[in-house]
């Protein structure tokens, strides 16, 4: 059984996420544990946690991951940004171990022109610091694929293979893989042989055990155009038979599917969300 689910708001606390998870038939979620545009945030309390963990007892969602906050960039060469990037990404860390979530999800950053191996080695090192400090902690880091706009590393398969070989503890590591990202860097993964082609040499270049998460977004922007621009289901250049070959690859079949559509009302005056989970189920 696939788990299918969205990224839901945790407006009125990080516990709402999961009912609303459940109002449209998640069996899985993604969710920011704190205001994703904000450096700080107050610290979960013990009625927090507590109202999380009985959420996810009752409401149904048995696979959940967080995401952290944009502003995090561990490529930086900017000291100051670093880190306080350093700083954010222990405190994401420790409100992700409180609630008990698996997996960590963030984006490997920006080099600002320092040169990608320059980036890959300071986001190498300060994943090595951060699980030095939190030596005991069970969440496990996931660096998203990106676009690659601008000086934004995570766009070549490569980028992740050497940002893990820097890393001392390794299997504390994993990918998550965006589909819009994926195909708006030049994996076309639209056609049969592109898709093909993609997963062979993410598992030449990474291996596919480091896939732990998959991010279902279709593109507004063309294969290799590097502009990253989410789309409904089925509604931009990958279209549908990209997705059904995700959703029935058996190598992926264990893995959490996450929506990241932009959300809003469809035609329909239903959530976009609901529309996506019945498409995508559709195509199971």
């Amino acid at each position: 059984m696939r788990l299918l689910g969205a990224h839901m708001s945790i407006a009125g606390g990080v516990s709402q996420a999961l009912w609303r998870g459940m109002e449209i038939g998640c069996d899985a979620i993604q969710l920011f544990t704190k205001n994703a545009n904000q450096w700080r945030a107050k610290p979960l309390t013990p009625d927090d946690r507590e109202a999380f963990h009985q959420a996810r007892q009752e409401a149904g969602v048995r696979a959940v991951a967080a995401h952290d906050s944009y502003l995090i960039n561990l490529a930086s060469p900017d000291e100051g940004l670093y880190g306080q990037s350093l700083e954010a990404l222990w405190e994401e860390m420790q409100r992700a171990e409180a609630l008990g979530l698996p997996y960590l999800v963030m984006h490997p950053g920006s080099h600002r022109g320092s040169g990608e191996q320059q980036g890959l080695f300071r986001i190498a090192r300060a994943i090595n610091l951060l699980h030095q400090q939190g030596g005991e902690m069970r969440v496990m880091i996931l660096l998203e694929t990106t676009a690659g706009q601008g000086a934004t590393l995570g766009n070549r398969f490569e980028h992740f293979a050497r940002i893990i070989e820097q890393i001392e503890e390794d299997k504390r590591v994993g990918v998550c893989l965006d589909t819009c990202h994926v195909f708006a860097a030049g994996y076309d993964i639209s056609t049969q042989e592109g898709y093909e082609a993609t997963l062979e040499e993410f598992h030449r270049v990474i291996g596919l055990d480091c896939l732990k998460l998959i991010h279902l977004n279709d593109s507004k922007a063309a294969s290799g155009t590097r502009v990253d621009r989410h789309e409904q289901i089925g509604q931009g250049h990958l279209g549908l038979d990209a997705f059904r070959r995700l959703l029935q690859d058996p190598r992926l079949a264990d893995l959490p599917f996450i929506l990241e559509t932009p959300k809003g009302k469809a035609p329909s005056n239903e959530d976009w969300d609901v529309v996506n989970l019945r498409t995508i189920r559709k195509l199971l």
